[in-house]
């Protein structure tokens, strides 16, 4: 591949992400070897968050070791209530969503990289993109999930995060 067809590629996918990876299985209903009660669900939940655990960990957890020893393969399907629900229902939520945080430390990293080198324009642009995204979410979110006022800077990405 040629330097400016690389650069042409590089620079259009910066929005644009494929959609590997497998998908959830089309059923509307537990499986029968997963009977676990849904309150013995919720509080498993309750009890990770607690711990400190994002969503996402949560939810591998939950499919990995399960509730007493039970695998829980969906917590919507065995609960009724998506895994964000229940954390907000027990106000064990985040104070900002874990996609806009995990931008943010992302943002830091790079931040932090470009001071020690300041050459590195593959990383330059990089934190240009991951400011870009952190904007573009921040306006998604901005009056449900997070203050009305939140602005984007790298001193306040260090402040939210440091809580």
């Amino acid at each position: 591949m040629c330097r400016s067809n690389f650069r042409q590629w590089h620079e259009s996918d910066t929005r644009r992400r494929g959609s590997s990876g497998s998908d959830k299985p089309a059923t509307d209903e537990t499986p029968e070897w997963s009977d676990v009660d849904a309150e013995d669900i919720e509080s498993r939940v309750v009890e990770l968050a607690e711990q400190g655990h994002d969503p996402s960990v949560i939810g591998l957890k939950l499919r990995d070791e399960g509730v007493k020893g039970v695998p829980i393969p969906d917590v919507k399907l065995a609960t009724g209530k998506k895994l964000t629900e229940i954390l907000e229902e027990n106000d064990a939520d985040a104070d900002i969503p874990e996609d806009l945080r995990n931008l943010m430390s992302q943002a830091i990293r790079l931040r932090e990289h470009m001071e020690e080198n300041g050459q590195d324009h593959q990383n330059k642009r990089a934190l240009q993109n991951t400011e870009s995204k952190i904007r573009r979410l921040a306006n998604y979110y901005r009056g449900d999930e997070i203050d009305e006022e939140f602005t984007y800077t790298y001193e306040n990405a260090v402040e939210y995060l440091e809580e």
